[in-house]
């Protein structure tokens, strides 16, 4: 009987080993997986280190340490690029600005000439084709200066209510134009965040000069007391990935006129430089923009 007492003390410590050895894992297993989303998430030098001795366990921190340490190449490299095409459009814009002003002046001189009918013609397109490279110029100007951060937002308490309603005012004659009267449904209390109202109000604009692009005549907006804003408005010609892609950079849809592809662009930068989010979806013909600016620290009052 004492072989036997003997075999079951041995796998008694045995066992004991074996789930020693199996939470010493799971401890560095949690180490690991809390230090990898940590420096995942923060733009950091710091690798992963272990309290363990467990060889296995180290050679993994080992594997993952160098992979860290490629993604940090490669995230400076695309950092440094980033910022240098950044540089490179403002500058590009800086020097379009000075020809281009020049040349819209020779035509506005030329305007005055006696011309033929084919000139007044070929004027008119070299007129068109110039205001929209003077657009598009500004409009990467601006871009650069939204994307590096350099915009400088002056916070404060704004209405998102009379901020809308104030857009919609300064679009009314391009609504009109194009044949859209928007249905507005906002709630009676005012619903204030923290944000600001010069980014805002480009926001909008940008969301609104798409509707005059692409709605067949409808434009239907609501405000919620979450701070959500919905934009809808039908679309035919749009797709679903085409929708998906309406924030993309340079992105133009083939049916859009005078698009630099950037207006939406710019409102998703300015949008998530306030907090807020912004998305697209498109079902039955039907394109919808939601703008979400969460509670957060703000207050909703009735003034």
């Amino acid at each position: 009987m004492l072989w036997l007492f003997l075999l079951c003390l041995a796998l008694a410590v045995i066992i004991a080993v074996l789930a020693l050895k199996i939470h010493l894992m799971q401890i560095s297993a949690e180490e690991i997986m809390h230090q990898l989303d940590e420096r995942l998430d923060t733009d950091t030098n710091t690798l992963i280190s272990l309290s363990s001795r467990d060889r296995y366990m180290r050679r993994l921190a080992v594997v993952l340490n160098s992979q860290l340490r490629q993604l940090r190449r490669e995230r400076r490299r695309l950092q440094s690029g980033d910022v240098e095409l950044r540089e490179a459009v403002v500058n590009v814009s800086h020097d379009l600005r000075t020809p281009l002003t020049a040349i819209c002046g020779y035509l506005e001189l030329l305007r005055r000439e006696n011309k033929s009918e084919n000139a007044e013609r070929y004027l008119s397109i070299i007129e068109n084709r110039a205001e929209a490279l003077t657009r598009l110029t500004e409009e990467l100007f601006r871009y650069s200066i939204v994307a590096s951060g350099e915009s400088n937002l002056k916070l404060e308490h704004v209405s998102l209510n009379t901020a809308l309603e104030e857009s919609l005012s300064a679009y009314y004659g391009a609504l009109k134009s194009a044949g859209i009267s928007p249905e507005v449904s906002v709630p009676e209390e005012r619903i204030i965040r923290i944000l600001d109202r010069a980014a805002l109000a480009r926001v909008f604009g940008n969301i609104i000069s798409n509707a005059v692009k692409y709605s067949t005549g409808d434009f239907v907006i609501s405000l919620s007391p979450a701070g959500e804003i919905i934009f809808a408005n039908s679309a035919p010609s749009l797709s679903e990935i085409q929708a998906g892609r309406l924030f993309d950079r340079f992105y133009t849809v083939e049916d859009g006129q005078k698009s630099t592809g950037l207006g939406l662009s710019i409102s998703r930068t300015l949008t998530e430089h306030m907090g807020g989010s912004i998305n697209a979806t498109y079902s039955d013909g039907i394109l919808r923009i939601h703008v979400l600016f969460p509670e957060r620290n703000s207050k909703n009052t009735g003034n």
